[in-house]
């Protein structure tokens, strides 16, 4: 009598894991006799991949008594309680639509989930989440309330506003992304001239005159000893009218350390 061999599987093929992008954001740092503030640019949507949070920037978050982000988001039913009358408007026939910045932002944020980024692995979310574990105070440049309010005035881009360049058309966000894990502001000075070219009211708003209010919290909060590590959005960090540019005209000195 014969027995048959066992059947065996097909071996499984490995599948590979992705692989981690070690990123270098850029950091600078503010000091004087007793106050060190370190300004550290942000990209609000990030994978779970991207390794950031260590080397130069870790230290200078460790050695920070507290941490400050653009604003301090609320749970979602405080979200929701807040934007009620901010997200909508009524259109012409009635109907209620979303507001012009808001329904950009939406889109951008599909843009962003296609792409495999979220909110949660984002650096504002890390730091803000890493900070609370371990005691750490955390505050914010704005209120939750008044930032969204802000962004609910602001206008849709007037169609003769002048068309922005081809190069500042061609930044998507996968080039920022990668411009923020390499260090380089280039691409958001780039981004930035193709927004103000496009929206003025637009950018003044949201980048210009928020910057100028971020710069002045910083030359006053110098007065105060000790160390704070201020965490805001890599694009309020880069063009002509930059966080560090507002600080320079005023003679206060920031310096890149990484």
């Amino acid at each position: 009598m014969t027995t048959a061999a066992p059947t065996q599987a097909a071996p499984v093929p490995a599948i590979a894991a992705p692989a981690l992008v070690r990123a270098t954001p850029a950091l600078w740092e503010i000091r004087d006799a007793d106050t060190t503030i370190y300004l550290f640019g942000t990209f609000h949507t990030l994978d779970g991949r991207t390794v950031w949070f260590g080397d130069k920037v870790r230290d200078a978050f460790d050695r920070s008594g507290e941490l400050v982000l653009e604003t301090i988001v609320p749970d979602p039913d405080a979200i929701q309680r807040a934007a009620r009358n901010q997200v909508t408007e009524s259109a012409p026939d009635g109907t209620a639509r979303v507001k012009p910045f808001f329904a950009q932002t939406q889109m951008v944020v599909s843009q962003s989930r296609t792409a495999g980024l979220s909110v949660e692995n984002g650096a504002d979310t890390v730091l803000r989440r890493v900070a609370e574990n371990v005691g750490k105070p955390v505050g914010g440049l704005e209120r939750f309330e008044d930032q969204l309010g802000a962004l609910a005035n602001i206008p849709a881009p007037s169609t003769a506003a002048p068309q922005p360049t081809a190069s500042a058309i061609s930044v998507t966000v996968n080039d920022l992304l990668s411009a923020w894990a390499t260090g380089n502001t280039g691409a958001f000075s780039t981004m930035l001239a193709g927004f103000e070219a496009k929206s003025p009211v637009a950018y003044r708003m949201l980048i210009a005159d928020r910057n100028a209010r971020w710069g002045q919290w910083i030359a006053k909060r110098l007065e105060q000893p000790g160390t704070v590590f201020v965490a805001v959005g890599t694009g309020h960090l880069a063009g002509k009218d930059s966080v560090q540019h507002w600080l320079a005209s005023r003679g206060i000195t920031t310096t890149r350390v990484s």
